[in-house]
């Protein structure tokens, strides 16, 4: 099927993204939409024909653990209601610890990379088979980007990436900005990577911007898309024409017209690119077919995969969970508790990834939680990140507000009497087992005036 042009729908910007013209699809976080109904604007742009394809962020398909069936059902049920072609979600883990390592477990609150070793990718194919077995569509898998890597990995991205189709049969998605990320912090070849994937299973293709300091490229969604990341998509699709292309941002929105404009030299890309790569087939006479070249990678029929003792119909070796949960709870233990760093990794990109976790928390909690920098002022985030670096995310983002908040309150509370009152309040309201009544708000706003709020 194929979507064409499309953006990432955010409800900050609905209402641009309902006025832009030439817009065939749109991609909505699949964890931010409720299973049973749709937002307005989401409503008004499927009856205008609008493709709406759900992105989930949670799933962990690259964990040690099996898919969480809650969070396989509630994909799902978006899944039905938007009456889409497609589901996509991440190559990433998001989580660690737990039974399989016998530790608390830890949330990352954010997409971490995987090792693509043989146990990894074991894991992975049987998780998203798993996941292929409870949705109602295909399955599109996105490469993450990473601000470290694994030590001792077996396999490159396109060959991880090229073995994970072959042996599920998922889609891709293939992230153009996250390939120049990879390029800047880890040193990897965006050309090489599209060399050794198999093209022709991108169900789509997702440009975003982001921003270099220090050497390290963060993919931040929040800035304009750079000509670095528009040169990766021109080298996509001088090999593909990808069914969709979708231009994401997250953050510090611009108005409408800034958006359009980066639409527009997307396609312009895309047209330039496919003309490009025309010439160039002109170009080259026609030759007598080259001989086959035997695959680098194993098939089913060879005997390196037979070697690999894969256990029965297709499970992960023996091990392969085990060694994964360990490996993967000891590195999120290093970034959000302060544990030593497994050996191998580079300190410094372990620090820099920290602080980019606890950022995001801090970001992802003054949304869900939009009372709190209210008031804190300008003391809430100096005060997160000191939270966060002692207290690690396990239990989602709203929980962890209210971690954040019981905190500051046994902890002596703040110096200012309305700001505690008003915090109080705040915890109050969401820990007791029912909301405060019309008359207990009415009191409360009414104190506030009187005191000077």
């Amino acid at each position: 099927m194929r979507l064409g042009i499309g953006i990432g729908w955010r409800p900050e910007i609905a209402a641009e993204v309902e006025a832009l013209t030439g817009i065939d699809w749109v991609e909505a976080v699949a964890e931010n939409l409720c299973a049973d109904h749709l937002p307005d604007s989401l409503v008004r742009l499927r009856e205008r024909g609008v493709t709406v394809v759900p992105h989930g962020v949670s799933l962990g398909l690259g964990g040690a653990d099996r898919p969480d069936p809650e969070r396989l059902a509630g994909l799902a049920a978006r899944a039905e209601l938007l009456g889409t072609p497609l589901v996509t979600e991440h190559i990433a883990f998001v989580r660690a610890g737990g039974p399989l390592t016998a530790s608390p477990r830890l949330e990352a609150g954010h997409l971490l990379p995987v090792p693509r070793t043989r146990d990894a990718l074991d894991v992975l194919c049987e998780n998203v088979r798993i996941a292929q077995d409870a949705l109602p569509v295909p399955l599109a898998l996105e490469n993450i980007a990473a601000l470290i890597s694994w030590p001792d990995e077996e396999l490159t991205e396109g060959q991880f990436l090229a073995e994970l189709v072959e042996r599920t049969g998922v889609r891709l998605l293939i992230d153009v900005a996250n390939l120049h990320t990879n390029h800047v912090n880890r040193g990897e070849d965006p050309a090489k990577a599209l060399d050794e994937l198999p093209v022709e299973a991108i169900a789509y293709v997702h440009v975003a911007g982001g921003v270099e300091k220090d050497g390290v490229w963060h993919d931040t969604h929040a800035h304009p898309v750079t000509a670095p990341v528009l040169d990766v998509l021109a080298e996509l699709r001088s090999r593909v024409d990808p069914p969709g292309v979708l231009l994401e941002r997250d953050d510090a929105f611009p108005p409408g017209a800034e958006l359009a404009a980066e639409l527009e030299t997307i396609r312009g890309t895309l047209r330039s690119a496919a003309r490009a790569g025309a010439m160039a087939r002109a170009a080259v006479p026609p030759s007598a077919p080259a001989a086959a070249v035997p695959s680098a990678l194993p098939t089913p029929s060879d005997p390196s995969a037979d070697e690999r003792e894969a256990g029965p119909l297709g499970a992960p070796r023996p091990g392969a969970r085990d060694r994964t949960a360990v490996a993967q709870t000891a590195l999120l233990s290093a970034l959000v508790a302060g544990t030593p760093a497994p050996e191998g990794f580079d300190h410094r990109r372990l620090r820099v990834q920290s602080r980019a976790l606890a950022a995001k928390r801090a970001d992802v909690v003054a949304k869900v939680a939009p009372e709190l920098p209210e008031i804190l002022g300008d003391g809430y985030r100096p005060a997160f990140l000191s939270y966060a670096r002692s207290r690690p995310m396990n239990g989602g983002y709203r929980r962890d507000a209210m971690e954040f908040v019981e905190r500051i309150l046994v902890s002596g509370g703040l110096p200012d009497p309305v700001a505690q009152r008003r915090l109080t309040h705040w915890w109050e309201d969401r820990s007791g087992p029912r909301p405060p009544g019309r008359t207990t708000r009415l009191v409360r706003a009414a104190r506030a005036v009187l005191v000077g709020k």
